[in-house]
Parts: structure tokens; sequence; C-alpha cells
């Protein structure tokens, strides 16, 4: 079976190894044919590595780790910018 490879946006780095991703897809509604923004939130092992909230991050689907840590991180896309175009240091 394939694994699952979503792409979302940090909203949490506040547990040890372990980050929360939001993943944004658009789905047509079943009855009234409109399109719909569907927003789930995952949470990802890190494996060590540093990622701040607004970084866009590629998310691997792996063996269950806790109970509710299903995902881990495959690659850092886009690193969080402010208003102004400039990185900021851990995406605040």
């Amino acid at each position: 079976m394939a694994k699952k490879t979503l792409v979302g946006i940090i909203v949490s780095d506040k547990m040890t190894n372990t980050i929360v991703v939001e993943v944004t897809r658009r789905v047509r509604h079943p009855k009234y044919l409109k399109m719909v923004t569907v927003t789930k939130k995952f949470k990802a092992d890190t494996n060590g590595n540093t990622f701040g909230v607004g970084d866009m991050v590629k998310i691997e689907e792996t063996r269950p780790m806790s109970h509710d840590k299903y995902f881990k991180v495959i690659e850092k896309i886009e690193r969080h910018t402010n208003k102004k175009g400039e990185k900021t240091a851990a995406g605040k």
C-alpha cells in the first residue's frame, strides 16, 4: 500500500520531537456542488530537527508512534517569512 504524502503549514511546535501540521484541501460538496475548504491537523514526528511555526513541510504516513502521531516530516519546503519578505528565526 502506498504511503500518504501531504503538504501543510506548522501551527504548533511546543511538543518535544513533535509538530502539529495543518493541511488544507478543497473538495466539492456532494449535494450543493460548491467548492469547500477542508482543514485537518496532523501530529508529525520531527526526528530531532528544528522547525518553526509557519514553515511549510511535507509529511509522510508511517507506523503509529503514539496514540495520535502517525506521520513523520520528510522535508521543509518553505521557511516562514514576515510581511516584508524577510526570513525569520523559528517563524517569529
